[in-house]
Formats: structure tokens, sequence, C-alpha cells
């Protein structure tokens, strides 16, 4: 290694399983701390994933890491992940290193690249270090996946470099919560081992005192202390790295909105605010089932347009989709889905996938030329129908053609984006989260056919959230502990 980071507080979140409950704890941890008055920071290594966000310097990082940074209550910076991998293909992704992507790369080359990797990691970490009181870091997946131990920089392969303690975090919700703990220390080596300072058991249901005898068990098992047990918190909500949640259908839905849900769909935090509304129906249909009625589909991202469109084609939605329009539904498309409404697709460099171009759908009079150069914004601006909007852009086409002189948003830059067709049936824009923003959300559902809409502040709702989690930590964990192995300078430590 080139950089020594062993001077900067840091604390590691890692997870027996993906889905532990590494983000909300790191969340979680994150906001405890700031409420203490500690300047933190989150970090991530390195992140696969399809939901990204767009930083304040211009780059692209997971979205859990932007969560976590509203939790420090910072704008989100690329040296927050400092390596993310967005899957193209079952065996290979785009690889993005301090917020822009440098090319694709498959699972083998990417496992020889990652010596290199590491030097990016350690040194967006130290600069972390230099502005922040600690760095408090999720791991990725679980660090008892033995064949990706060589190289690692994701778990403890970075916990090494940096000489940091570790907090293991186990799902008991999904079962076997004893054998994920044991059964991934016991695959440690003995100084990974040795960095774990505590354990947590996430997401339990019931009376916790018939868990201690577990937790006793356990701790002269592994010689490890349990810092503590975090309860099942119902109707709680972050969003998610990757994992994709049906939404509970409301008695009081006015309208039902139906998403695709494409190999590579990208982004499908896009659609949060729309499955919390209570006035919203949203479901996403999978492979192989029939696109139910419904008032609105939307057309989500993707991170491979053409190959998507030929699956969506092959799947009998297209057609679908044409039925849809023809009984009057609304259709809306974000991205990727925005593309696949054009006349072609061109991706003459191969950027997503093998050169060549595709015809699209053709509802709208536009084509698109994937470039090497991705667009990455934040943008402001106000809808066809005036409403205000903020969002973000993603992508790497350029689209052109006749219908772009219907724009479905003005941006405050002096620029448009995307198209309403002329009888305001479909909308399509390359704008994320667009529905984060409470009066573009209330314009969009009244477009879509509700009357009288609900206000819903999305961003509330995270903070409402972030806090709730917070607030569980303080009461269940050992917070004192924990900041004790954090191992806070002494002129850090709040007055």
């Amino acid at each position: 290694m080139t950089i020594s980071n062993t001077q900067i507080p840091t604390l590691m979140i890692q997870g027996t399983t993906s889905d532990a409950g590494k983000s909300v704890l790191t969340t979680a941890i994150c906001r405890a701390l700031y409420h203490r008055g500690y300047k933190i920071a989150p970090f991530k290594p390195q992140n696969m994933a399809l939901n990204s966000a767009v930083t304040v310097d211009g780059g692209e990082i997971g979205r859990a890491q932007a969560v976590q940074a509203q939790a420090c209550k910072l704008a989100p910076h690329t040296d927050m992940n400092p390596i993310l991998l967005k899957p193209n293909t079952d065996i290979g992704a785009q690889v993005i290193i301090h917020g822009q992507a440098i090319g694709d790369m498959n699972a083998r080359r990417y496992h020889e690249y990652k010596l290199e990797a590491m030097q990016y990691v350690l040194q967006s970490h130290a600069r972390l270090g230099e502005q922040y009181q600690a760095v408090i870091v999720e791991g990725a997946g679980s660090p008892a996946e033995i064949n990706l131990r060589e190289h690692d920089i994701a778990n403890m392969g970075f916990a090494e470099a940096v000489d940091c303690p570790v907090i293991l975090v186990a799902d008991i919700d999904r079962g076997g919560v004893f054998a994920h703990l044991v059964g991934t220390l016991e695959l440690l080596s003995d100084s990974e081992r040795k960095r774990v300072v505590g354990m947590v058991i996430n997401r339990f249901r019931g009376d916790v005192s018939l868990l201690q005898p577990g937790n006793d068990w356990l701790e002269q098992r592994t010689g490890i202390p349990v810092l503590g047990v975090l309860p099942y918190l119902m109707d709680f909500h972050l969003e998610a790295e990757d994992a994709i949640e049906q939404s509970q259908i409301s008695d009081h839905a006015e309208i039902k909105v139906i998403v695709p849900l494409l190999p590579r769909i990208s982004n499908h935090t896009d659609f949060d605010a729309l499955r919390l509304h209570p006035q919203v129906d949203l479901q996403f249909v999978r492979a192989g089932e029939g696109i139910p009625a419904a008032d609105l589909i939307i057309l989500p991202g993707t991170k491979n347009v053409r190959n998507d469109l030929a699956m969506l084609r092959e799947w009998g939605w297209a057609e679908a989709i044409d039925k849809h329009l023809r009984y009057g539904g609304k259709l809306m498309a974000i991205c990727g889905g925005y593309q696949m409404l054009g006349q072609a697709i061109h991706d003459p460099e191969g950027i997503e996938s093998a050169p060549g171009s595709s015809r699209g759908l053709a509802l709208l009079d536009i084509e698109t030329t994937l470039e090497q150069h991705k667009q990455l914004k934040q943008v402001t601006g106000t809808l066809f129908n005036g409403a205000a909007i903020s969002g973000y852009e993603i992508h790497a086409g350029m689209t052109t053609g006749s219908d772009l002189n219907k724009p479905a948003v003005k941006l405050d830059n002096g620029t448009d984006d995307g198209v309403i067709s002329a009888d305001q049936q479909i909308f399509g824009c390359y704008l994320h989260g667009l529905f984060d923003h409470p009066e573009a959300c209330e314009a969009l559902l009244k477009w879509a056919g509700i009357n009288e809409v609900e206000t819903i502040d999305y961003d509330a709702r995270r903070e409402h959230d972030i806090d709730r989690i917070a607030a569980s930590v303080d009461e269940h964990l050992d917070m004192e502990r924990i900041i004790t192995a954090i191992g806070f300078r002494h002129e850090d430590t709040p007055s």
C-alpha cells in the first residue's frame, strides 16, 4: 500500500449476507453521531449497484451513500463511494472511479484490477479523514465470500489496509442468525476475526428477553460482545441499494401504475415516492407476467437499453403498451425508457452492448446515439404544465428529433429536456427523481388521472425515517462502546 490511513478514526459495518442491514445501520450510526455533535462522513469502498446519485462534484455514487450523506447533513461527494460497479451483463460491469466511468470490465479483468482500485479507495478515505472527525464505512455483501478474498477491497481487505474495527450485523428476520454470525466468523482469518469488536442482530420481532439465552451463547462461543438487538420497524423506509420491494396496496388508491421490471433496471428508487403515496397502487411487473390494465405505465431507466428493449419485445410488453395507449392510458418513460420511445437507438462504439442499432418503439419522432461521455447533472426547472421540478441526469445518450420541439421539461439552465406528445398522452425525459419533489409529484399524478392529489413530501419522510432508525440505535445498541471503538482523537470529542 502506498498510503497510510491508520490515523483516521474509522468504523466499518459488515454484514453476514447481502441485505443484512449494513446500509441502514451505517445510516443510523451516522445520524446518531451527528446528533452527538460529531462531524462524520460515510464511506463505501466499492459498491455494485444500478441505483446511483449525482454528486456536488459532478460524479455518481451509490444511492445508499447519498442517503448516508444526508444522515450526516452533508452533500454527497464522490469520495464517499470511490468505486462504483454498474452491471450491464451477467459477467461484466461499467467501472466508475471517483464518479467517472473508465470503461467496462468483465469479472476476471476487474478482479485483477482491484490492486490498482485499492489505491483510489485509500486516496478517498484519506481525503475524508482530513475533513471529518471520523469515517463510518459500509462493507459490501459478506466478508466470508472465500472466492473473493484475494485482492479484496470491499470488506476485510479494506479494514486490514486501514486497521479499523468492524461491527458484524445479521438479519434475524430471514432466519439462521446465529449460524450466519458464527459461520461468518469461522471463515475469517485470525487477524480479521480479531478486529470484529461487536455483533448486531437486526430486525427482531417479539420479546427480546427470549433471545437473551442465544445472545449469551453467542458471546461465549465467539468471545465477541453482542452490541444490541434492533427491533423490526414497521412502515420503515430508506432507499434500497438494489432490492426491489412491492408496494402494499392502499385502500385509498385512485390510480394503478405499472413499471416493467427490466433485466438491467436502473434507479428504481425513482418510484419510491409513488410506492409510498396513499393514492397510488404501484406494481412492478416481472418477466413472464402480462401487463395488467393500468392508468399509467412507466418505462424505467436501464443500464443496457438495447438489450432490455429486445427483452421487452420478447415478453410481449411492446404490444401491451400499444394496447394500453389505444385504450387511453398514459405512458411515462425515464432515461433509458425514454430512449426506447424513439425511432432508433444507436450504439456505434458498443458503450452498453455489442456495437449496432436497434429499432425503437416508434412512439415519438426522436432517436438516440449512445456516446462515451456520460451526462451527470443536478438540475431544476419546470414541467410542461408549469410545476417546479428538481432531479438529476445520468445517461450516455444524445437524443435528436422533431418531437424535441415539444419539451416535457424546461430547465433553469436554459435548455429543454424530453418530450410531451401533442395529445399529452406520452411523457418522456432524462430526469431521475422527479417524483421526489412534492410539486412535481402532484402535477404528474394529476396528469396521470387523479383530480385532487394529496401532497406528500418524500424528503421529509426520508428525514423522519433516518431519525427514527437513529433513535432505535440509540435505544437498543451500546453506543458508548461503539464510540470508544471508533477511536476519536481527544481533540475531536464534542464539548
